[in-house]
């Protein structure tokens, strides 16, 4: 029994592409004039006619050569070097260097926590010595 992906599986690349745009089967199926079920089939085919492929890549708003060319490492890589900065100090747009200490930030809000339980004893001790 194989377990591996065929790596040339156009159902699977152009269900990839659909995702990756944001598009549902149903929508897909519309703009084809063909049912969403049809649109699975493709989505399950190994392989499809170029005139329908044709049809989908231009539903899809890529070329066929798009689809057939497909992988998500392609795509990886196109994110990660999209999301670089010149000193290196972000990956996939997460800035991993901060410009301020996050400890500072956690004692300065525990030491503002802190006045305003201390402020509210003090209200509570006046209230109290008012009675």
């Amino acid at each position: 029994m194989e377990t591996a992906a065929k790596p040339n599986h156009i159902g699977r690349k152009i269900g990839r592409i659909r995702e990756l745009r944001g598009m549902k089967q149903e929508t897909l199926a519309e703009e084809l004039g063909i049912s969403q079920q049809a649109v699975s089939k493709i989505e399950q085919s190994e392989h499809i006619e170029d005139d329908k492929l044709n049809q989908i890549a231009k539903v899809l708003g890529v070329t066929k050569e798009g689809i057939e060319n497909f992988s998500d490492e392609n795509i990886l890589n196109i994110i990660s070097n999209t999301f670089t900065s010149n000193d290196n100090s972000t990956i996939n747009a997460i800035n991993v260097q901060p410009n301020f200490n996050p400890l500072d930030k956690v004692i300065e809000l525990y030491e503002r926590l802190l006045k305003s339980e201390q402020e509210k004893i003090a209200y509570l001790e006046k209230l109290m010595k008012e009675k």
